[in-house]
C-alpha cells in the first residue's frame, strides 16, 4: 500500500466516520444552531426543574442546556447529539464547565425516554412531529416538553413564552403530557 493511497483511505474513512452522520442529523433532527444563552436559562425556569429528576435534551448540540440543568438545578441530564462534530463540542462544555451531565452519541428515535421528568428540545416542525408520536407511545403522565422556536402541531400548550426580538429570542413552548390534548 503506498502512502498515497493510505491517505485517500484514511480521509474516506473519515468522510464517512464524521460527515454521513452528521448529514442524518441535519435531516431528521435539526442543523447545528446553538440555543441563546437566555433562552436557555428561560427553558429550565420554565421547566420548574427539581433535584434529582431525569432530563433529556434532543439534539443536544454543544449541550448548553444539558450542562446547566445538571449544574444548576441537580438533575440527572442526558443530551443525545449524532454529529461527531457537534458532540466534540458538547463533551469540552461538559468537561470545562465540570457538570455532571451525560453527553451520549445516540439517535433520539431509538433512545427510551419513559423515564423522562422534562424534555428539552429545539427541532424543526418535521422532527417535531415525528416526535409526537414517539412521545404518545413513552412518556408518562406530567412529563414536561420545552421546546425553543417550534411547537408540537395539535397539542395543548401549557405555556407559551412569547418572541422577544430585542433580546433576539425565540417562542418556547411548554407542554405537560396528559394535559395536552
Amino acid at each position: 500500500m503506498t502512502a498515497e493511497f493510505a491517505i485517500q483511505l484514511i480521509f474516506l474513512i473519515l468522510l464517512f466516520v464524521i460527515f454521513v452522520p452528521t448529514i442524518y442529523a441535519l435531516i431528521w433532527g435539526a442543523p447545528y444552531v446553538p440555543t441563546p444563552n437566555e433562552g436557555v436559562k428561560k427553558m429550565l425556569k420554565l421547566a420548574s426543574l427539581k433535584k434529582g429528576q431525569k432530563t433529556y435534551e434532543l439534539g443536544c448540540g454543544d449541550a448548553r442546556l444539558t450542562c446547566m440543568a445538571a449544574k444548576k438545578y441537580n438533575t440527572d441530564s442526558v443530551g443525545f447529539e449524532l454529529s461527531p462534530l457537534v458532540i466534540m463540542l458538547a463533551k469540552l462544555r461538559k468537561f470545562f464547565s465540570r457538570s455532571k451531565a451525560n453527553i451520549l452519541y445516540r439517535n433520539f428515535y431509538e433512545v427510551d425516554l419513559s423515564d423522562a421528568d422534562a424534555i428539552f428540545c429545539y427541532l424543526l416542525p418535521g422532527t417535531m412531529d415525528r416526535l409526537a408520536k414517539k412521545f404518545e407511545k413513552e412518556l408518562k403522565k406530567g412529563t414536561k416538553i420545552i421546546s425553543y422556536a417550534f411547537p408540537i402541531k395539535d397539542w395543548k400548550v401549557s405555556h407559551r413564552q412569547q418572541r422577544n426580538r430585542k433580546k433576539k429570542l425565540g417562542p418556547i413552548w411548554v407542554y405537560e403530557y396528559g394535559k395536552h390534548k
